[in-house]
């Protein structure tokens, strides 16, 4: 096999291994626990579950002040950050750990993952 093509493919397997690697990751230290789903205006509760890079439910209306859980149910490191960079923010949470987040002033709040921005979901508080 000739050289280049032999570099060429190094290359490609390297970068491809990069970029797994950024999908995965562990729980910033200090990520805090969610504690179970009670209560809520929603018939999931206070809880956002992650699973298959998708926040469920799409839409969850809490209360101001109210505890919402986040499960990540998924392979990958995830997390809910407000998109205004300032409302909330769980921190990375690492696969099958859970984290929370406390909803702030009523309003419509739209949030995204910071390690997957495809990744959208809206917190509405009333």
């Amino acid at each position: 096999m000739p050289l280049r093509r032999i570099v060429s493919s190094l290359a490609v397997a390297t970068t491809a291994a990069a970029l797994l690697a950024g999908c995965g990751g562990s729980s910033t230290p200090g990520t805090a626990k969610a504690p179970p789903p009670s209560g809520g205006s929603s018939s999931q509760g206070n809880a956002i579950k992650i699973d298959n890079f998708a926040f469920s439910p799409a839409t969850l209306t809490v209360s101001h002040g109210a505890v919402v859980g986040v499960k990540n149910d998924d392979s990958a490191a995830h997390t809910a950050t407000a998109d205004d960079g300032h409302s909330f923010d769980t921190g990375s949470i690492a696969p099958g750990e859970s984290g929370k987040l406390t909803a702030p002033n009523a309003g419509r709040y739209a949030y995204h993952c910071t390690i997957h921005p495809f990744m959208h979901g809206t917190l509405v508080v009333r």
